[in-house]
């Protein structure tokens, strides 16, 4: 089964329905619930997602949203090195060479799914955006 990261946008996308990306954000998800592909984020991810849905949304909705999102991906770990590494590196959003890092050191991710492809040109990994991403597993 491929592994991937998902990018907090893709995320986002989904939990604020955030039109014309939702479609692609919900496929992608589906395609986690399904166990056609491995999906996984950060723990960066997972707690910006929370003060990001936590402005709209009470403390117990938020977490119970969160929840169900865990039980369909994984977490990859962020450790000191792979800190050191965005600290070192030529990207120039620090959350983006942490989630990157994080999963060039998983050794088993692949494809960073992200909207924010540009952020991500100094990876090692494939990026892909969703859209991008669905047409080539369609194929």
């Amino acid at each position: 089964m491929e592994k991937v990261l998902i990018d907090t946008d893709v995320i986002l996308d989904f939990f604020f329905d955030r039109k014309p990306f939702s479609d692609d954000a919900a496929k992608i998800l589906a395609m986690c619930e399904k166990k056609e592909i491995s999906g996984n984020i950060t723990a960066v991810i997972l707690s910006n997602v929370y003060y990001l849905l936590r402005q709209s949304a009470n403390h117990n909705k938020v977490i119970e949203s969160l929840k169900a999102l865990m039980s369909i991906i994984d977490i990859v770990t962020i450790d000191k090195k792979t800190v050191m590494d965005a600290l070192n590196s030529n990207f120039k959003d620090f959350e983006d060479a942490l989630q990157n890092y994080a999963a060039e050191s998983d050794n088993e991710i692949r494809i960073i799914i992200t909207r924010n492809i540009k952020d991500f040109k100094n990876s090692k990994i494939g990026v892909m955006t969703p859209e991008n991403y669905l047409a080539l597993k369609q194929k």
